[in-house]
């Protein structure tokens, strides 16, 4: 009985500790609103907010994965 009161007061802090350390992982909403940082789009970042280059590059990677150019080159 001894040792099973020396295991609950080993492992009884370890467990509280642990729900304690939660974080709270809900984004800031004020008014409604998201008021997180926003997310660029990848425009934006890659291509320097030229989507004319980035939807040319998407479309030249999907033809790549085009099986039918593959097969008959």
């Amino acid at each position: 009985m001894k040792t099973l009161f020396k295991y609950l007061a080993a492992v009884l802090p370890l467990a509280l500790l642990a729900g304690c350390l939660e974080v709270d992982q809900h984004p800031v909403w004020i008014n409604g609103k998201y008021a997180g940082k926003p997310d660029d789009r990848q425009y934006k970042v890659m291509f320097h907010n030229d989507k004319l280059a980035w939807w040319g590059a998407n479309s030249n990677r999907n033809q790549y994965q085009n099986e039918y150019n593959r097969a008959n080159p």
